[in-house]
């Protein structure tokens, strides 16, 4: 029998003020390519992130070879985000959105991670300080 109660909530911070008071995004210094590849195919040595589906495998490396037209930049929630956490990535979506930026997010176990169009990260960056500004104590 799989008896949910004792097991223990994942680590991290879920309230909502907390965590939108300490994102502490940092950006990445390289642009990000996202990729697709047959699931069977060789994961990059430099992949970031990899996910399986069934049409096949999303792969995100480091752009360095210019080859891709589409350019992303990685930006890092510092905060230690609960995976149980409500509400802070859609208020950070909605930040975005108030200025147009499209966002693709990653929550990983620790942290959570943005990708902005390349071209958009200051401004991705200027929105999400002034969503923490916006909720600190």
């Amino acid at each position: 029998m799989n008896d949910r109660s004792a097991i223990a909530p994942p680590p991290g911070e879920t309230d909502l003020q907390r965590l939108l008071a300490g994102l502490a995004p940092t950006l990445a210094e390289r642009p990000r390519a996202i990729r697709t590849q047959p699931a069977d195919a060789p994961v990059p040595a430099d992949a970031i992130m990899l996910f399986r589906e069934d049409e096949g495998l999303t792969v995100v490396v480091a752009d360095d070879d210019g080859v891709d037209a589409a350019h992303w930049a990685q930006i890092t929630l510092r905060i230690h985000s609960s995976l149980e956490a409500v509400g802070m990535m859609a208020a950070i979506a909605t930040a975005l959105a108030a200025r147009g930026i499209p966002c693709n997010a990653v929550s990983a176990y620790y942290h959570d991670h943005l990708f902005v169009p390349w071209e958009r990260r200051a401004d991705a960056m200027r929105a999400l300080h002034a969503l923490t500004e916006g909720h600190s104590a």
